[in-house]
C-alpha cells in the first residue's frame, strides 16, 4: 500500500493513466457488437487477434476459410468479428468471424429492402416449397418460394442453378433473421416496361384483326393480340344477345376482330368489344312476331340447349326442353348439328332483357293430344316393352313416340306383382288399356289386367255367410290355398278357420284336389278383399240343426235333471 501514500508521485500517475485507458476501452466493448481484430499470431488451427482487450481471442482458421477470408490469414491483417462474450467459464474472450459476416450481410439486406433495391444472388439448392438463394456480396442465405421463381410455370430449373441473377426482397423477419426473395417480381417489372411501350400503340377506336381466343372466365373472354398483348372482352361486350358464359359463344383458338374501347396506361390494360363492330341486331326484332313459325340456323350446341340465329347477329336460345315433346333430358348434341336449319316458333320476346325464346316442338304435332283424339282413356292399344325397373314397365305405344307407364299392380288380378313383373322382358309385345292421359304433364298410364276378365266379379252376387264350393290347391302350416269353382282367384283359408274343433284344424288332413264347402266370412268390393272359413260354415250348420230339430223340453227327462231343484228345496226346509 506504500505506492498509494503519495498519489502525486510519478508511479501513481502512470498507474492511474493505464487504468483509465483500460476502462475507457472496456466501456466501448459490448457483447453482441462487431469489432475489428488484428492478427498477431497464426498457428496450425487458430489465429490470434489483438482487439485491445485483456487477452487475445482466437478464431478457427477453417471458419475464416469457410466465409471466404482465407486471403486475410496473414499477420497484421484486420478481421471483423462478433464479440459474443467478454469472459467465458475459462476466463477467455469468445468471438466469431462467421457471425460477424452474417450480421453485416443482414444490415446490407435490410438497407436494400428499405430502399426497394434488387440484390444479386444465385440459387444454390432446392428445398421444400422453393429454393435457397445465396447473396453474392455477403453470402447470406435467403428463401425464394416456388411461385416466385418465374412468372410462368417451370418444370425444370436446372438452367437457373448457380447463375448470378437479380432478386427482389419481398419480406424480412428481423426477429428470426429470415429473408424472402422473388425472381418473378424482377421479370414482371421488366415486362411491365416493355408492356407500357406496347400499350402506347393502341388508341380507342382502333380495330384489331384476327385476335385469338386464349381463355375465358365468368366475367369475360381473353384474346391474344399479335402475340404481344392480352386483351379482355367483357361479358357484356361479347354479343348483343344475352350470354351467360363466354364458352357458350367461343372456342379456344378461334379468331375474331376486336374494337378497342378503353386504354388504361396505369393498369396497362386494353379493353375491347366485339358487339360494337356491328349494328345492334335487336333493333330488327320488330320484324318478328310471337307464336309465329320461323326458320333458324344452329350456330352452337350446349348441354342445356342450342344457340340459333334468326338472322346474322340476332341470336336466340332453343332450350333442350323445347326440342321434343316426348324425350326427357334431351341432348342437343345428339339431335342437332352446327349449321342445321330448323323451324321454330317464337315463344317470348323480352326487349328489356334482350332475350328471345323459341321452341321447335311447337312446330310438331303434340303426340299426347293426338293420342287423346285417336285413343282416349279406355282404349285398347299395343305396345312394346322398352325399359323396366323394380316396380314398373315402360311401353312404347305403337304408332306414337310415347312411353306409357305400366305399374306392376296393373299386370295381373291374381298373381304376385313382383313375380309377375319378372315375366316380361325388353321387347315383349303387350296389349294394354289406357287408364290415364295427362297432356300437361306428358304422362300416360296403362294397365294389362284391365284387358282381362276380373275374377272378383264371381263374388258380385255373393254376400257374407254364403256357402261356396272350393277346390283345394295346396296346404301348408298357414292353412289351405283354395280356388272357388268358376273363379281363377286363389284364396287362403287360415289354419284357425279350418274347423270348429282345434284337433280337426289340421291342414295336413288335406292333400290337394279335394272339393269342400266353405262360407264367406269377409267381402269388401272396394278393397277387393274376400275371406273364406270352413269353421264358419260348421257353426252356421250347427245353429240351423239346433233350431230345426231340437224341442223346448229336450233335456228335462235326462237322469239327475231335477236333482239340483230337489236339493235346493231340501235346504230351505231345514232352515
Amino acid at each position: 500500500m506504500e505506492i498509494f501514500k503519495n498519489i502525486n508521485s510519478p508511479a501513481s500517475k502512470e498507474f492511474e493513466k493505464l487504468l483509465n485507458n483500460q476502462l475507457s476501452k472496456s466501456k466501448n466493448l459490448i457483447e453482441g457488437k462487431i469489432i475489428e481484430g488484428t492478427i498477431t499470431k497464426i498457428s496450425e488451427k487458430y489465429v490470434f487477434l489483438d482487439c485491445g482487450l485483456k487477452s487475445e481471442p482466437i478464431v478457427d482458421i477453417n471458419e475464416l476459410k469457410t466465409i471466404g477470408l482465407q486471403e486475410k490469414i496473414k499477420i497484421g491483417e484486420k478481421v471483423p468479428v462478433l464479440l459474443e462474450r467478454l469472459e467465458d467459464r475459462n476466463g477467455e474472450i469468445v468471438v466469431s468471424a462467421s457471425k460477424a459476416q452474417k450480421i453485416k450481410g443482414w444490415d446490407i439486406l435490410v438497407e436494400a429492402f428499405e430502399k426497394n433495391e434488387p440484390i444479386i444472388g444465385k440459387i444454390t439448392s432446392k428445398c421444400k416449397g422453393g429454393v435457397i438463394v445465396e447473396h453474392l456480396d455477403t453470402g447470406s442465405l435467403m428463401f425464394c418460394p416456388g411461385s416466385q421463381i418465374s412468372d410462368t410455370p417451370l418444370k425444370d430449373i436446372s438452367h437457373l442453378m448457380n447463375e448470378p441473377q437479380k432478386f427482389a426482397l419481398i419480406k424480412m423477419d428481423k426477429i428470426r433473421g429470415n429473408a424472402c426473395v422473388s425472381r418473378r417480381q424482377i421479370i414482371s417489372s421488366n415486362k411491365k416496361e416493355d408492356k407500357a411501350k406496347i400499350i402506347d400503340k393502341y388508341k380507342v377506336g382502333d380495330k384489331i384483326k384476327n385476335a385469338i381466343v386464349k381463355g375465358y372466365s365468368s366475367f369475360g373472354c381473353f384474346f391474344n393480340v399479335n402475340n404481344e398483348l392480352d386483351c379482355l372482352v367483357h361479358l357484356q361486350e361479347i354479343s348483343y344477345s344475352r350470354v351467360n358464359h363466354p364458352e357458350e359463344i367461343f372456342t379456344i383458338g378461334d379468331k375474331h376482330d376486336l374494337l378497342v374501347i378503353s386504354v388504361d396506361k396505369e393498369k396497362l390494360q386494353v379493353g375491347c368489344s366485339i358487339k360494337q363492330l356491328s349494328p345492334d341486331p335487336f333493333e330488327k326484332i320488330s320484324n318478328y312476331e310471337l307464336n309465329k313459325k320461323y326458320e333458324v340456323k344452329v350456330i352452337k350446341l350446349m348441354d342445356f340447349g342450342a344457340f340459333c340465329e334468326l338472322e346474322p347477329g340476332l341470336t336466340t336460345l332453343l332450350h333442350s326442353s323445347e326440342i321434343s315433346w316426348t324425350r326427357k333430358n334431351v341432348s342437343p348434341k345428339k339431335m342437332l348439328k352446327i349449321n342445321d336449319k330448323i323451324n321454330c316458333v317464337i315463344t317470348e320476346i323480352d326487349k328489356e332483357k334482350r332475350r328471345i325464346a323459341i321452341s321447335h316442338k311447337l312446330t310438331l304435332d303434340n303426340p299426347y293430344k293426338v293420342l287423346i283424339d285417336k285413343n282416349p282413356v279406355g282404349s285398347i292399344i299395343s305396345g312394346t316393352v322398352n325399359s323396366t325397373n323394380e316396380y314398373a314397365l315402360y311401353l312404347k305405344l305403337d304408332g306414337y313416340d310415347i312411353d306409357a307407364f305400366l305399374h306392376c299392380n296393373d299386370l295381373s288380378y291374381t298373381g304376385d306383382p313382383e313375380t309377375e313383373l319378372q315375366n316380361y322382358k325388353i321387347g315383349s309385345k303387350l296389349k294394354v288399356k289406357i287408364l290415364e292421359i295427362k297432356e300437361d304433364q306428358q304422362k300416360v298410364r296403362c294397365g294389362l289386367k284391365q284387358t282381362q276378365k276380373d275374377p272378383f266379379e264371381y263374388f258380385k252376387d255373393k254376400k257374407i255367410n254364403d256357402t261356396i264350393t272350393v277346390k283345394i290347391v295346396s296346404s301348408d302350416n298357414k292353412g289351405l290355398m283354395v280356388q272357388p269353382e268358376g273363379c281363377d282367384m286363389n284364396i287362403l283359408i287360415k289354419k284357425s278357420q279350418i274347423a270348429v274343433s282345434s284337433s280337426d284344424a289340421r291342414p295336413s288332413r288335406f292333400v290337394g284336389g279335394e272339393r269342400i264347402d266353405s262360407a264367406i266370412s269377409e267381402l269388401n268390393f272396394e278393397k277387393r278383399k274376400v275371406s273364406l272359413s270352413i269353421k264358419l260354415l260348421e257353426e252356421i250348420q250347427n245353429k240351423e240343426a239346433v233350431t230345426k230339430f231340437s224341442s223346448p223340453l229336450s233335456g228335462k227327462n235326462l237322469p239327475f235333471s231335477t236333482l239340483s231343484d230337489k236339493l235346493s228345496k231340501k235346504d230351505k226346509e231345514k232352515k
